[in-house]
């Protein structure tokens, strides 16, 4: 059977959405009512372990129709979103300051995008759409829980660090274009999208796309930065 045609704004869209905030804002309310590091911690194995499932199988579903030429070119994990579910896991289980900064201006930065404007031509209840809004709106929802259930928070150098970080894994990605014939992080040319950053021609929009990225990093520390200003949030962590 052919899948349906995804629906903009329609309803399972909506619902998507909407689940990428309610989902961590229950579990952040569950871990505070539970008050449990045995709890918490289990909490986010799970959904740790929900992410990376869900990416693993999308590889055992592509490679043996695309064989390893095809397969390296197109679903490897190394646009944004990709790695940023690693960072992701990597936040829920070790709490790590660094894979949290990634997650959550990469991931809120990126992955709402990417709900919001999905490159998807699967809809509901399409295998394709569950594992797209799984990757993207876990990241949204990962990066929301880390920084309201598990009280992570970005620093002062948070927003320079995951700008550079970001631009020193475009630098690496020329090299993996040129030689595997690839577009990650769409350096070669636009994606099919919906998404309004891609408004300039190639090359141009992808310095545009470099600021854009880094006013919106600045724009994800700005509560916070307030807040410490303001003596309602504890110094900023290294």
């Amino acid at each position: 059977m052919p899948a349906s045609p995804f629906e903009f704004f329609g309803f399972p869209h909506i619902a998507v959405m909407a689940s990428a905030i309610a989902l961590p804002l229950l579990l952040a309310l569950a871990v505070k009512r539970l008050d449990s590091e045995l709890a918490t911690r289990s909490i986010c194995v799970v959904f740790a372990a929900v992410l990376l499932l869900n990416d693993f199988l999308n590889w055992y579903h592509h490679f043996p129709a695309m064989g390893v030429r095809e397969f390296l070119r197109y679903n490897l994990p190394l646009h944004v979103c990709g790695i940023t579910i690693f960072a992701a896991a990597a936040t829920l289980v070790l709490r790590r300051q660094t894979a949290y900064e990634i997650t959550y201006f990469w991931g809120l930065a990126g992955a709402t995008n990417a709900v919001v404007t999905p490159q998807l031509d699967a809809g509901f209840p399409h295998y394709r759409f569950f594992q797209y809004f799984i990757v993207h709106g876990g990241i949204v929802a990962a990066a929301l829980f880390a920084t309201w259930g598990l009280n992570m928070r970005p620093s002062d150098r948070s927003v320079w660090r995951a700008f550079l970080l970001l631009n020193l894994l475009a630098v690496v990605l020329v090299g993996v274009n040129l030689t595997l014939g690839s577009n990650y992080l769409y350096l070669c040319r636009p994606p099919e999208t919906r998404s309004p950053f891609f408004f300039a021609p190639w090359p141009w929009y992808i310095p545009i796309l470099d600021a854009v990225a880094l006013g919106l990093f600045y724009l994800l520390y700005l509560p916070f930065r307030i807040r410490r200003k303001a003596g309602s949030l504890p110094s900023s962590p290294t």
